[in-house]
């Protein structure tokens, strides 16, 4: 098996979605819903990630090194119109964590994806969303003792720190909360059920 070519296709995934994140990022349009261009080339790199996985099991440290190991949770972390993908990816990605062959930060934020765009409250809090404030707050999470407790197990800031990391991040890239909350959350819970993560 020819893993190198294989790596180098899976960061060649991540370099694509990082660049088209960029160039919404420069026009403005980040904060402007699901891009329909993002969305496309989300789409497209999970079926490219599918096929690898499916070749060769889950892209591990050992088999296509760290930065195509860390690509492909970026590639997995992106395919939020692919549940089945991500579901299947979220149990490959935990076997790996505890053969020590992935980063177990990895799968706390993929897995904290998973149980928001589930309508779960999410155990790590490495989520964010604007809320009706304006201010980009961490999604539903249980209990902030334990999501801090579970942050420094696996060796991240508590969820105070963050936040105010991710809000320097969004003032950085020029991101503004939504126009009307209320219609985006419609919009949100409309798209969640066409692709399949609620009923």
């Amino acid at each position: 098996m020819d893993y190198k070519s294989i790596a180098e296709n899976i960061i060649d995934l991540k370099n694509a979605d990082l660049a088209l994140r960029d160039k919404l990022i420069q026009s403005g349009k980040l904060s402007e819903g699901y891009n329909e261009e993002m969305k496309e080339l989300h789409n497209r790199n999970a079926k490219i990630l599918n096929d690898i996985i499916d070749t060769i099991g889950y892209p591990t440290i050992d088999k296509v090194g760290k930065e195509a190991n860390e690509a492909t949770w970026l590639v997995i972390q992106h395919s939020i119109g692919q549940p089945e993908f991500m579901k299947k990816s979220a149990k490959l990605l935990e076997s790996a964590v505890i053969e020590n062959k992935a980063d177990q930060k990895s799968l706390a934020y993929l897995t904290d994806r998973i149980s928001v765009l589930e309508g779960k409250p999410q155990l790590y809090g490495t989520q964010f969303d604007w809320d009706e404030n304006g201010n980009l707050s961490p999604n539903y999470f249980d209990d902030l003792s334990k999501v801090n407790e579970r942050r420094k197990s696996i060796g991240l800031n508590t969820l105070e720190e963050q936040t105010e990391v991710i809000k320097k991040r969004v003032e950085t890239e020029n991101q503004s909360p939504p126009a009307n909350f209320e219609k985006r959350k419609q919009e949100i819970e409309k798209w969640k059920k066409s692709v399949g993560w609620t009923k």
